[in-house]
Parts: structure tokens; sequence; C-alpha cells
């Protein structure tokens, strides 16, 4: 398997991970000294804190049924035993007490290190960009927008 079809395999193993529920299987894909940057507060986590396997089961339960992810546009760079991807991700689910799912895109990026067990993230940042230029005035979170 070619570096870039392990690395691919590597960032897209969140889409099954994240529809079975699988905290170990999303929580792998990192280095141990990984530093993350997700869409939920706060501005960054990092190491264990950012490994937690009970926050990340904890966050599964805030949903019914599966949470759904699409890695789309991934583009990859290798050089050695460093990579860096980025995608355009799209995440729907049923957040538990509604009736409704929501669907948000956002944007992703990755750099990853070869290690004895393979390629493995290790900084992920994810955001979602925001109305910033006065023409409504709220600074939101523009999560209407999709490719």
């Amino acid at each position: 398997m070619s570096d870039i079809d392990e690395i691919r395999d590597v960032i897209t193993a969140a889409e099954t991970a994240l529809k079975n529920k699988d905290a170990h299987g999303v929580l792998d894909r990192y280095t141990t000294d990984v530093a993350k940057f997700d869409l939920a507060p706060p501005l960054g986590r990092s190491g264990d804190d950012a490994r937690d396997l009970a926050r990340q089961q904890a966050w599964f339960e805030t949903f019914d049924g599966p949470v759904d992810l699409q890695v789309t546009e991934l583009e990859i760079e290798v050089g050695g035993g460093l990579a860096w991807a980025h995608s355009l991700n799209r995440l729907s689910a049923t957040p538990k007490g509604t009736d409704f799912a929501f669907e948000l895109w956002y944007r992703a990026s990755y750099g990853l290190r070869r290690t004895e067990q393979g390629w493995r993230i290790a900084h992920e940042h994810s955001s979602t960009p925001f109305h910033m230029d006065g023409k409504d005035g709220s600074f939101r979170a523009a999560t209407d927008l999709k490719p």
C-alpha cells in the first residue's frame, strides 16, 4: 500500500468509526502527542486530553443513531516521514431529544507522522468560516455553506 493510500485510510477511518460510535476507532488514528483544534470548545487539546476515550464516548451519547461523516476533496502531500492533508467534511447527526438531524460542512487540515504503527495524525484542525465582513454584523459561524 502506498503512503498516500495508507494516509487516506487513516483519515477516512473516522467515517466508519463515527457511524459505529467507536471511540477507539476515532482516537487510535492519533499520535500520543497529537494537537487537536476541534469545532467544539476549548480552543485546543493535546496529548492524553485530546485522546480522552470517556469524553469521546460521552459525545457519541449526545446523539440518537449514528454520526455521519463524509470526508470529501481530500488532498494529501507526503515528504519523507511527514505528510499534510486537507479536506472538506460533511457531518450530520440527530441530537438526542430532537426530531431533526443537522448537517454541517467544515474544513479540516491534518499533519501526519509515520510511526512504528504506521501513519498517524499528529495535528488536526477543524474550522468553519464565520461572517466577519460586517454585512450582517452577526459574527456567526457560516454553517449554511456547502461546497
